[in-house]
């Protein structure tokens, strides 16, 4: 809402932020949240306002806008995005709404144009959004630099294309760092999406998240993912057995003599990168743990490099293997509904039908997608209810949850202006 709209009408949120901030507060750290913060509209608007338009998002991959003129779009909330590569190489991102009359500029999600150009009225813009022609209808005294695109904050960094709309994002900068060097082996712009889907979950956005973050539901929902799948993060992980312990040095040893990242780096709560390694006997997320593609990714020589898993809240999660990579990001779409884009990508020289099968590559993650959605859509259902009250994290096999709520609250109350909550004082969560 702009400044004349809040001066006029006040801010209709007002009474659900102070109350929103209240819950937060007061809420007992090792449960789950109370009802509204995952069915209410109120709440889902401040979600949007307070924090998919202040952090820092995954807009897609660098390798999708691989030349001048190339775009994507994107939708968060209410704002339609657009990320365009420019002169040089330097990529932009702009709020793709034309400056005349508000109308959407780009209408495809991807494509690639010579200048960005209003489908309406024909006013048209450089790739950095500078204003070239709006006609001599607007007058002779019209300042055409008055009128550019509103730019959106964008950093790239290890194939990423990070965007936030805050007038003052929060410190990324040491995360971008270390996920340039993880992602180094991997030659990222030298890549493709092989594959896209995209998945409707009816569950509030937070309950894929809290899903993705435990797997306590592994063992009786996901069997394709776990014919490749080690659950642990660490070796420091609670329930590591000798043998998890064994396997990760004995893999560790070998991706030293490649000179393979794989080292635990967390960043607060927002951001942790490691790599673990997948079942013994097993090289990738297959149904028989076979390479899926052929062709390994960049310097990679070795398939068995398992699983570097990439954590980026408030909305992506990502593994990257010797030779694919899987990027899953999530996009709100109402209180109780959220997209859920899932990409694979290889190496750009890399065959369809020769070196990978589309089918046997994404068929373990199409069905452990589809089998978390059934049951984020259980939990939504069932939160739901007016019996539902907030109940127990298990401390052991759930606290990656417990970490993202924690993340989650301290953010929320810090781009609501109000106090953390007693248990949050003191941890650092950037």
């Amino acid at each position: 809402m702009d400044v004349t709209a809040t001066l006029s009408l006040g801010d209709p949120l007002e009474p659900a932020r102070k109350a929103t901030a209240e819950m937060l507060q007061n809420r007992e750290r090792t449960f789950s949240l109370p009802q509204p913060f995952y069915n209410d509209e109120r709440l889902f608007e401040i979600d949007m306002q307070e924090i998919f338009q202040k952090e820092w998002l995954i807009a897609g991959m660098t390798c999708e806008i691989p030349a001048k003129g190339n775009f994507l779009t994107l939708q968060v909330g209410k704002n339609p995005i657009i990320v365009i590569r420019g002169a040089e190489g330097q990529v932009h991102a702009f709020h793709n709404v034309c400056r005349h009359r508000g109308s959407r500029l780009c209408t495809s999600e991807k494509g690639k144009v010579a200048k960005l150009v209003c489908h309406y009225h024909q006013w048209t813009y450089e790739l950095d959004g500078r204003l070239l022609f709006a006609g001599t209808e607007m007058g002779a005294d019209f300042d055409m630099k008055q009128y550019g695109l509103k730019p959106v904050n964008v950093k790239t960094a290890g194939g990423y294309i990070f965007i936030s709309m805050a007038e003052n994002p929060p410190a990324i900068d040491e995360f971008l760092a270390t996920l340039n060097h993880y992602m180094e082996p991997y030659d990222m712009e030298n890549t493709k999406v092989a594959i896209q889907t995209t998945l409707v979950e009816k569950a509030n956005w937070k309950l894929v998240i809290e899903n993705n973050r435990e797997c306590y539901h592994c063992g009786g929902s996901h069997p394709e993912l776990l014919k490749t799948l080690l659950e642990w993060d660490d070796v420091t992980d609670p329930r590591a057995d000798q043998a998890f312990k064994d396997h990760v040095a004995a893999s560790a040893a070998a991706w030293d003599a490649e000179k393979i990242p794989y080292a635990h780096a967390s960043f607060g709560l927002r951001n942790r990168i490691v790599r673990m390694p997948l079942l013994k006997g097993t090289v990738s997320m297959t149904l028989d743990g076979k390479q899926g593609c052929a062709k390994l990714m960049g310097r990679i020589k070795n398939p068995d490099l398992g699983s570097m898993r990439i954590l980026h809240l408030p909305h992506s999660w990502n593994h990257c293997m010797g030779d694919h990579i899987l990027v899953f990001t999530v996009w709100p779409i109402g209180p109780q509904e959220t997209i859920v884009t899932t990409k694979w990508l290889v190496h750009k020289d890399a065959v369809e039908g020769v070196d990978y099968d589309v089918e046997r590559m994404r068929k373990v993650w199409d069905e452990t997608n589809n089998q978390d959605r059934r049951l984020a859509e259980e939990n939504q259902r069932g939160i739901n209810s007016t019996a539902y009250q907030p109940g127990p994290y298990s401390k052991t096999y759930e606290f990656g949850v417990v970490n993202f709520i924690d993340w989650y609250s301290d953010r929320l109350l810090n781009n609501l202006g109000a106090a953390p909550a007693a248990y949050l004082k003191g941890v650092v969560t950037q």
